[in-house]
């Protein structure tokens, strides 16, 4: 019986960059677990194993656009280093926590540093790329 919406399931998965090269895998750990419609993983995540049967194995191309968007420049901005703690020394490449006005916290990577302060990227690290996916089905618990 193939996997539908409201149903959990287990699934491996092995994500690979553009290149081939391997970027984050669940094979020799435990199985992600979500639920089909729930919106807990990627769109394009979700309905590549939406009708998968059980032990199915498959692989996947996602584009930006079910994945983690576009790469927007509107999230690029300068980290003033007159807000910054005295001992904030960020490496470029980093992630790190920010904080909005508002409370919520917010993660980006730090680009660069600038004459006042450093450049800030908060797109996900994976906005605006094709993601390539293994995925095996490895189990299906039926609402």
């Amino acid at each position: 019986m193939p996997a539908k919406d409201g149903d959990k399931v287990k699934v491996h998965y092995t994500l690979k960059d553009a290149n081939g090269e391997v970027v984050e895998t669940s094979i020799n750990s435990e199985p992600i677990d979500f639920t089909i419609g729930a919106g807990n993983v990627i769109p394009g995540f979700e309905k590549a194993v939406r009708g998968m049967e059980l032990n199915e194995k498959k692989k996947i191309e996602i584009e930006p656009e079910d994945a983690y968007g576009p790469h927007d420049e509107k999230k690029i901005f300068e980290y003033d280093r007159s807000k910054a703690p005295q001992d904030f020394n960020p490496q470029i490449g980093q992630t790190i926590q920010l904080h909005r006005p508002d409370g919520n916290s917010f993660t980006a990577t730090v680009l660069g540093e600038t004459e006042t302060g450093f450049k800030m990227d908060a797109n996900h690290p994976l906005a605006g790329k094709k993601l390539d996916f293994d995925v095996e089905l490895v189990e299906i618990v039926s609402k």
